[in-house]
């Protein structure tokens, strides 16, 4: 490995990370062949729950730099390669997701809906069951079948292709415009980022909301929520920005990306800090809007949380994800300290996992017997796997660039002098 003053310096993924993040997939697909030999249903919640946040941290990573290079941001030019290779890796997300959906529309059991026993998929069981749009069948629900021109099979999963493959695409494009100025040395390149991240920013602002309302709210067809989106954006935007910190420390600590300062690392506790709070705002004000509205049909959402299984689970995650960040690192000082900023990191990981598992669990799996059979071997064990698939392929992804900064990146010097 080149010494910090060189721009040459290349990612290599050895070691005991790369074993212990093998290890963790076989964990996984230990724990995913059981879990369909135990519990199917449970089993493809949590595939759906892992595959839903794979991909949201892949997107934000994508987002990340756009964002970066439509604000001209200068200070963050010199870590744009960690957020490059969750681009990278969204192709292959986007794939897992895809498949988990596939698979649950199309595999069917047994189970209980509105306390009726019916054969119908693993997935999105309420409006993708066979008959619930015609009138006279059993499983007849007037509701879903007012809704079957946006919620049907077809148009759904053209919609997951489309969403999906733009992300990707646009991700793929600036890595291609990045790595390219890199080895020509021209703006050009920067002027076609900045380009296309504009149109991204455009097309991701207007679809991800809708991304969020088919894979997680489309779970409970009955109930809509128009801030769903915008609380859906801030979780994987707070998830991102946690790990990209998180992948950033364990580079520096591994000899790797010198340049990458205190000063680079408050910037980012400053944005896990503040978008915290807004993931609270937004949190709260649908909390809020429902329940002074007192309209059934919007009310059973939090009613069903407010079970005896989910409740302790409900509000542990509002602690963890507004007190943990607001009492950790809302002063100066623990921005600075690399462990503070690292338990926090970790700290939000597994918070906004707990908020996938809170918007998930209780309207496809249901109650446990008891609350604390809520997480069990199978919600750990998935989580496990994603978590070591995912530190698998984005350390191989950054391991193909051909340095770990952008070295002719034009705000390259702004970002290596970057001081607050």
């Amino acid at each position: 490995m080149s010494t910090h003053n060189s721009f040459d310096e290349q990612f290599e993924f050895t070691g005991k990370v790369k074993t212990l993040s093998l290890a963790a997939i076989a964990i996984g697909v230990i724990t995913i062949v059981i879990g369909f030999l135990m519990d199917g249903e449970r089993t493809f919640a949590n595939l759906l729950l892992m595959g839903y946040y794979f991909a949201c941290v892949c997107m934000a990573g994508v987002f990340f730099c756009a964002l970066q290079y439509v604000s001209q941001a200068g200070w963050s030019a010199s870590l744009l390669r960690v957020p490059q290779a969750f681009g990278k890796v969204l192709p292959i997300a986007g794939i897992i997701l895809l498949v988990i959906i596939v698979a649950g529309l199309s595999l069917t059991h047994n189970t209980d809906i509105e306390g009726k026993q019916v054969v119908a998929p693993y997935l999105y069981k309420l409006w993708a069951i066979k008959g619930v749009t015609v009138p006279g069948n059993a499983n007849y629900n007037a509701i879903i079948a007012g809704k079957s021109g946006y919620l049907n099979e077809t148009f759904y999963l053209i919609r997951m292709v489309g969403y999906l493959a733009a992300y990707s695409f646009f991700g793929w494009l600036l890595n291609k415009y990045s790595e390219t100025e890199d080895e020509l040395g021209t703006v050009f390149y920067y002027s076609k980022s900045f380009t296309v991240s504009a149109a991204f920013l455009v097309i991701f602002g207007f679809t991800t909301p809708l991304f969020s309302f088919d894979v997680i709210m489309s779970l409970e067809a009955h109930w809509f929520s128009t801030m769903f989106g915008w609380y859906n954006f801030a979780a994987m935007w707070v998830s991102c920005l946690s790990i990209i910190t998180l992948t950033l420390i364990y580079l520096r600590q591994g000899g790797y990306m010198k340049w990458v300062t205190q000063d680079h690392l408050h910037s980012l506790g400053q944005l896990m800090f503040g978008f915290s709070i807004f993931w609270t705002y937004v949190w709260f004000a649908q909390f809020l809007l429902v329940y002074y509205a007192n309209i059934p049909e919007e009310s059973v959402y939090f009613l069903r949380r407010w079970e005896p299984e989910f409740k302790p689970w409900f509000w542990l995650n509002i602690v963890i994800n507004f007190l943990a960040p607001l009492l950790i690192i809302m002063s100066r000082d623990s921005k600075r300290s690399t462990t503070v900023l690292k338990a926090t990191c970790i700290i939000l990981i597994c918070g906004h996992w707990l908020d996938y598992f809170v918007m998930i669990m209780p309207g496809t799996v249901g109650p446990q017997k008891e609350w604390y059979l809520e997480i069990g071997p199978i919600e750990l064990g998935v989580f496990a796997g994603f978590a070591g698939l995912f530190v698998f392929l984005v350390m191989n992804a950054l391991s193909r660039f051909k340095s770990t900064i952008p070295k002719n990146h034009p705000f390259l010097q702004e970002s290596l002098h970057h001081h607050i």
